[in-house]
């Protein structure tokens, strides 16, 4: 996809210089690289932010037209305002066809949906990497790098090192030792609630008295135990007279 885009050179330079330009609606820029001095050059904020909305506007060679004449670069950095739709700054990077390029380009993943890890596992895929860091040279820049995922089953990866790589593109060397995985089917984590279980009641059945045999029972003990006392009151007497006859 070729992307195309004006600049103009930048006279005036410095913070309240910026901001002036920012109220008339342009952006402040700088272009630099390939063996020549940095340029200070202003865009049209209109233009650069429908760009910048592009995939291809950040990970592709585009052609920037300055004062008349096409130069190649690249997108290096971007500074946006903290909330506001508003660009404060861009960097590119001019380009020389014989030396490589290192660059972030994003990943495309297909065919999700009929993987067997989510049509017959019921997982869900994970994309653990979203871009990659590689190196090639300019004209062998890919705009994206695609991923299949028509084979891959339930609790596996794909890992870097397995991702198709155009000709002439390579990972770096750092990201290609670790061999991370880019993306993974997993079965989806469920909340699992737990219900409160009430602790079983033991029920002791037995024979409750009616109130009024409750009554006659507590009666029938206070009479007998009159009854004992008096009794032992009797003997106790009795003992006594006979002992008092004997003496």
């Amino acid at each position: 996809m070729k992307i195309e885009f004006t600049a103009f050179p930048r006279t005036l330079q410095g913070t309240g210089a910026s901001r002036r330009l920012r109220g008339g609606g342009k952006v402040p820029g700088i272009v630099y690289g390939a063996d020549k001095p940095a340029l200070p050059i202003e865009l049209d904020h209109h233009a650069l932010y429908r760009h910048l909305k592009m995939e291809a506007f950040h990970a592709s060679i585009l052609d920037m037209t300055l004062e008349g004449a096409k130069q190649q670069v690249l997108l290096r950095d971007v500074q946006m305002h903290p909330f506001r739709q508003l660009v404060l700054h861009v960097d590119f990077q001019r380009i020389d066809k014989n030396k490589k390029i290192h660059m972030k380009v994003p990943l495309h993943f297909i065919n999700a949906e009929i993987c067997p890890g989510v049509k017959l596992g019921g997982g869900v895929v994970n994309h653990v990497m979203n871009e990659i860091d590689i190196r090639c040279l300019p004209d062998d820049l890919p705009e994206f790098i695609e991923v299949n995922l028509e084979k891959l089953e339930l609790g596996r990866s794909i890992h870097l090192n397995e991702a198709p790589l155009p000709q002439g593109v390579e990972i770096v060397a750092r990201l290609k030792k670790d061999n991370p995985a880019i993306v993974t089917v997993q079965v989806p984590k469920a909340i699992v609630i737990e219900e409160e279980v009430a602790a079983p009641v033991t029920e002791i059945i037995g024979e409750v008295p009616a109130e009024g045999e409750e009554a006659a029972a507590e009666g029938k003990e206070g009479k007998e135990g009159k009854e004992g006392r008096e009794g032992e009151k009797k003997e106790a007497a009795a003992e006594k007279k006979e002992t008092a006859r004997k003496e």
